[in-house]
């Protein structure tokens, strides 16, 4: 550590002196015009953050109240069901099963709505996937001897020491029927 006032002294700058810029200086962008900028951009001081439990419980409020107008219209279009059928039902007995069953798919395709929390995917149609007994990565290989899959080389060293019981025991909580020759 250098002592106590060997420090240089500045000079005070008199505006005789000229700057030179340094390296970086010249070949910052700093000041010239930013084009990809909106200049009139505004934030929205009105918009405010909101964290997962506030959008979930929003999203449940907005499935209920869904729920609810559907359940309400299904009652409106039961009873109108209904006076339609009181009216012709002298005339056509068919005609009480006809529009019973077109309410009842209109009201099936209204419950076909996908929401953030109750969507419903159809089957992959990708083969599954198969994960190493022991370490859980992906498996491209499976021991014929005892049927475990395993990732690589050095989990297949680790299979061929295991004794059968513990075979048996890793293909149990995979959830195949243990058979080890």
């Amino acid at each position: 550590m250098p002592p106590k006032g060997s420090t240089r002294k500045r000079v005070p700058n008199d505006g005789s002196a000229t700057h030179t810029p340094s390296l970086g200086e010249q070949l910052s962008f700093l000041h010239y015009p930013r084009p990809f900028k909106n200049p009139n951009y505004t934030k929205n001081l009105n918009r405010r953050t909101k964290n997962l439990k506030t959008v979930l419980t929003q999203e449940r409020e907005r499935e209920r109240a869904e729920r609810e107008r559907r359940r309400q219209e299904k009652e409106e279009q039961e009873r109108l069901a209904d006076d339609a059928m009181d009216v012709d039902t002298a005339d056509n007995p068919n005609k009480e099963k006809n529009s019973e069953s077109s309410a009842s798919c209109i009201v099936a395709l209204d419950e076909d709505i996908p929401t953030y929390t109750s969507i419903e995917a159809p089957p992959s149609l990708l083969p599954p996937r198969h994960y190493c007994d022991i370490t859980g990565l992906e498996a491209p290989y499976t021991d014929p001897r005892t049927g475990l899959r395993y990732h690589d080389k050095s989990v297949y060293e680790l299979i061929k020491g295991l004794s059968p019981s513990v075979a048996k025991d890793y293909l149990a909580a995979r959830g195949v029927n243990p058979v080890v020759k």
